[in-house]
């Protein structure tokens, strides 16, 4: 691709009282346009989404109203990353030299739970509690430990790496960080799930500013090496699905991912960090495996000895993930991308990445069965 990332900005995750999120959204474009050196004039296209906090086209009320095309765009978990996929399509169309993407939200407390019917889904599916993605990610996770001998420790271990890395980055929302034994006798939500092994919703905001790769692009740019966006096909099982089907086929992750490295022509083996999907521990530990980052049923090992650590041979969530910032929907995607930023202009400060990594990648995963993958390069 012929996009580079110019600027990167956010507003902190977690609950800001007073702050609406589409003002936290503002907070975010300004500060990404800062880092890149241009002002809200010098954009030609933008694209934003929000689960719950508003249209945010509105905020061109705020940032300036110059009639440049604003999308909105709205894709459960992987909304940032949809609006990353539109910003660099008006670069590499064509369209425009500069764009924006930007996401942010802000959930009110407590655990989601959807209406069926706002997903074309019967009122029997939700009186079965399913809407309530708790029971979806618990019954998955305990498929797959089933299946390829992942252990409850791993889960356990996989939040106290969330809420170390969380207390490294000042702008996570859980900043304290917790024992094993600590997450592990935490209350059980939906077994094998406890309830330090749930990320919360909450809320955040972040931008980023995207423009066409020149020769004399200034050393702090990073390259959108490739973007890919896939949904599910039939026989995979998503959330909110209200069936089974007995021909299993891969979900939209496996599909993402394999097209990402495919456009970007860089092997998973070559990732010197990535940040995936962790809605709850167990998510992580299948998109590890999903993405080709490792082989199913080598996570136990990789998590056992520290791999996935900061200073291992595949750091995963170096910021926290969604366990530690928690998940304003629309917002979680590009937060992963302003950490790879950070990480590949080496500015991570105490949760750098050792050794000058070079290739980062991506993941989101969402609602009803959706997911969208960058590799970022320097």
């Amino acid at each position: 691709m012929s996009v580079s990332i110019a600027g990167i900005g956010m507003h902190p995750f977690g609950r800001t009282e007073g702050v609406s999120g589409m003002q936290q959204g503002v907070v975010a474009v300004r500060a990404a346009l800062r880092d890149a050196g241009l002002t809200w004039d010098d954009v030609d296209f933008a694209a934003g989404g929000s689960e719950a906090a508003g249209n945010p086209d509105t905020m061109v009320s705020a940032l300036g109203l110059t009639g440049i095309p604003f999308i909105n765009v709205k894709n459960g978990c992987a909304t940032g990353g949809s609006a990353l996929t539109v910003a660099a399509a008006a670069i590499e169309s064509g369209q425009a030299e500069v764009a924006v993407a930007l996401g942010f939200d802000k959930h009110p407390r407590g655990a989601f739970n959807e209406d069926p019917a706002r997903w074309g889904l019967p009122e029997w599916y939700g009186r079965t509690g399913m809407m309530l993605t708790t029971q979806f990610f618990a019954m998955k996770i305990q498929r797959y430990m089933h299946d390829y001998g992942i252990s409850d420790a791993a889960l356990a271990k996989v939040a106290v790496k969330a809420f170390e890395n969380g207390a490294l980055n000042e702008n996570a929302w859980r900043r304290a960080p917790l024992t094993e034994a600590e997450v592990a006798g935490s209350r059980m939500i939906n077994h094998p799930l406890t309830q330090y092994m749930y990320c919360s919703p909450g809320e955040g905001a972040v931008a980023v500013v995207l423009r066409r790769t020149s020769q004399g692009a200034a050393s702090r740019e990073v390259k959108l090496a490739s973007v890919a966006f896939r949904t599910r096909r039939f026989g995979s099982f998503e959330v909110f699905s209200p069936h089974l089907a007995a021909e299993r086929v891969d979900g939209p992750t496996v599909d993402a991912a394999a097209a990402c490295f495919e456009a970007a022509g860089i092997d998973p083996a070559d990732v010197d960090l990535a940040q995936v999907q962790d809605t709850e521990s167990g998510a992580e530990i299948m998109h590890m495996a999903e993405t080709g980052l490792c082989a199913h049923g080598d996570q136990e090992k990789l998590i056992a000895d520290g791999s996935t650590r900061i200073d291992g041979s595949l750091p995963i969530n170096t910021d926290g993930g969604c366990l530690a910032n928690g998940e304003p929907v629309g917002a979680s995607g590009l937060r992963q991308v302003y950490e790879n930023v950070l990480q590949l202009r080496g500015d991570a400060g105490p949760r750098q990445v050792p050794g000058s990594p070079k290739v980062a990648f991506t993941h989101v995963y969402g609602a009803p069965g959706v997911s969208a993958c960058t590799l970022l390069t320097v």
